[in-house]
């Protein structure tokens, strides 16, 4: 109801991203940005369009609640490597790829070990040590520290994860160009589909 008061419809935030098997599927948010637009069409960058409600989804980690449904339709796991833009596929190493092995999850070893604090090699690397090193003890282990993490708000950056660089892989950020994307609903997928 609040997202609804304070942006309107729709509330619920839905994106292509690649699960298992480097399929595409649709995930499911609490929607916690505007989609306001700068005067040629293109969407502002995604720290000016966060608001003060979807800060505080994405610090508690809220906006995730509806990615339930993702679990139940099969397409998520409850623990796995988080589902990231399908722009990042042909971005990844061999090795990156293999976080893919798996289900994606709510939750994650990434999670758990850094959160958004991590850099980007730093997180792809807990993913593929999931995949390598995934049990049932170890999932009970991440789902009882995410809690913890969760409600001590450890390893929430200033922005709510807003104004992070996108992934870039081993050939960096373009020269000329922003450090990120806007985050659209409309997300392409990449050129392997």
């Amino acid at each position: 109801m609040a997202i609804g008061v304070s942006m309107g419809r729709p509330m619920l935030f839905r994106q292509t991203r690649l699960g298992y098997d480097s399929r595409p599927f649709r995930l499911w948010k609490f929607r916690t940005m505007t989609n306001e637009r700068s005067p040629d069409g293109t969407l502002l960058p995604d720290a000016e369009r966060l608001t003060k409600l979807g800060r505080w989804l994405r610090e508690t980690s809220l906006d995730e609640l509806p990615q339930l449904l993702n679990v139940l339709a099969g397409d998520m796991s409850i623990v796995g490597p988080r589902p990231l833009l399908t722009r990042y596929l042909n971005r990844y190493t061999e090795r990156q790829k293999r976080r893919h092995e798996v289900q994606p999850g709510i939750t994650g070893w990434a999670q758990i070990n850094g959160r958004n604090a991590l850099d980007w090699e730093s997180k792809l690397e807990l993913d593929v040590w999931y995949v390598d090193n995934r049990s049932l003890p170890l999932d009970l282990l991440i789902l009882l520290k995410t809690v913890a993490i969760v409600l001590r708000r450890k390893s929430v950056l200033s922005g709510a994860g807003a104004e992070l660089d996108e992934f870039w892989g081993t050939a960096g950020p373009p020269l000329e160009g922003p450090r990120a994307f806007p985050v659209d609903e409309n997300e392409p997928l990449p050129d392997a589909f």
